[in-house]
């Protein structure tokens, strides 16, 4: 019984102090212009569970992050490799999930470069969207969703500065 409790305790200190570590950002005290723009793409967009936004923070150089998105609780936790090679690559990634048995539901998930009015590349865009075995949507389609959607907010997006700053 002492082994299982150590273990028990353990396990609980380990993940309470990889979570903590994994964050490499707080949030400002105020709702950021990101959070607008979130929970319009998820008032518009019920067939996606998520979206969120990722790439450097303020005050911080080549620590990227997760900044803004419909996950709160993910805000500053620190990016995937294939993150960052969307936010320094500008390519686009697609991802079916398949296989991918940790999953609570099952979803196809889009990442994408973010972009401003100007049409420049200013981090990364992450979309997933509810997804069942029967669907007859191909690869194309979230494709074309998603990029819709991403041109979409970029024309509310001045600046990567302005998602930072005080919701509208």
């Amino acid at each position: 019984m002492k082994k299982i409790l150590g273990i028990i305790i353990v396990t609980v200190f380990c993940s309470t102090y990889l979570s903590a570590a994994d964050k490499t950002w707080n949030p400002p005290s105020y709702k950021m212009y990101t959070q607008t723009l979130t929970e319009k793409v998820m008032a518009s967009h019920p067939e996606l569970i998520s979206a969120t936004f990722h790439g450097p923070v303020p005050g911080k150089t080549k620590v990227y992050t997760m900044f803004g998105g419909s996950y709160i609780d993910r805000i500053g936790n620190a990016d995937d490799d294939d993150d960052i090679m969307v936010i320094e690559k500008g390519i686009t990634i697609l991802d079916p999930r398949w296989h991918k048995t940790h999953d609570p539901i099952q979803k196809y998930v889009v990442q994408l470069p973010l972009r401003n009015s100007a049409g420049e590349n200013i981090g990364l865009f992450v979309l997933a969207y509810h997804r069942n075995n029967n669907s007859t949507q191909t690869d194309r389609d979230y494709l074309d969703s998603a990029t819709s959607i991403r041109d979409t907010i970029a024309q509310e997006i001045p600046s990567y500065d302005a998602l930072f700053s005080p919701a509208k």
